[in-house]
């Protein structure tokens, strides 16, 4: 469905119990809201689950002015006031925790619990190249030129080698996104800095990482832990980046026991 927040339209899916909790659900970079396929089963018979397309992404427009992560937090709150949804747990992945912790900052009349999977409160100052370079690569050759080196980022190499169908579906994402959607987001990745902000949220916090990760360790989780008054950690074995689709039944088990405590 299509609905008009914060000045632009964005694609979203409103499911599961018309009567439950609302359970918001925040992307990575590079994909859409589909990258949640695997935790609607877990969810959709309790919740009412809110997934949508960031700003670039999907079927959410992609204007061409600069991005940060401040604006595409006021777009979850601008989503949810046009929804009519007066508050939420907020799940975000990678970019989508980025979002969250500002979301929770900005927003904490909105929030009922923060989770925040696979993501950073800053960037070290060495990962401008990489940065530059897959920008560059985005608008230049177009997204195509990103698809495997990023799989090979977000999933085990046993994963790659054994789970096809999911891995066909993450390329398609990857590839479907805008390149100035993706650049423009890059970019405001790129220089993410929150750590400052992270003693403000004052919500139930907990952060699940894939043991091997190597874009965002279990260290950046543990910077984040130790900086939010309370905030729970799990690491999950066997998984890197996207480790909702990787180990989706660790996954959801861990989520769904801290939404069932708070």
């Amino acid at each position: 469905m299509i609905i008009e927040a914060n000045g632009i339209l964005m694609g979203y899916d409103l499911t599961g119990d018309p009567d439950g909790p609302v359970i918001t659900l925040s992307h990575s970079l590079a994909t859409t809201r589909e990258m949640w396929w695997p935790q609607l089963g877990a969810l959709e018979d309790n919740y009412r689950i809110l997934r949508y397309d960031t700003r670039g992404h999907g079927e959410t427009e992609a204007p061409d002015a600069p991005y940060d992560i401040p604006l595409l937090a006021n777009d979850v709150a601008a989503l949810l006031r046009a929804l009519e949804i007066e508050q939420t747990h907020f799940v975000g992945l990678s970019m989508g925790g980025m979002i969250g912790q500002r979301f929770a900052t900005s927003y904490p009349e909105l929030v009922d619990s923060v989770t925040l999977c696979a993501t950073a409160c800053q960037m070290p100052p060495d990962a401008g190249p990489a940065w530059n370079e897959r920008i560059e690569i985005a608008n230049t050759q177009g997204m195509d030129g990103l698809v495997n080196s990023t799989v090979e980022r977000w999933f085990t190499k046993k994963y790659i080698e054994s789970d096809a169908k999911s891995l066909t579906r993450v390329r398609g994402m990857i590839r479907q996104t805008p390149p100035h959607g993706f650049a423009n987001c890059g970019e405001a990745i790129k220089v993410l800095a929150q750590l400052n902000i992270l003693k403000e949220i004052r919500c139930p916090t907990l952060l699940l990482v894939g043991e091997e990760d190597p874009s965002t360790p279990p260290a950046a989780s543990q910077l984040i832990k130790e900086n939010v008054t309370g905030a729970e950690m799990k690491i999950i074995k066997q998984a890197s980046h996207l480790l909702n689709i990787e180990q989706p039944a660790t996954f959801n088990k861990e989520l769904v026991k801290f939404l069932a405590t708070h």
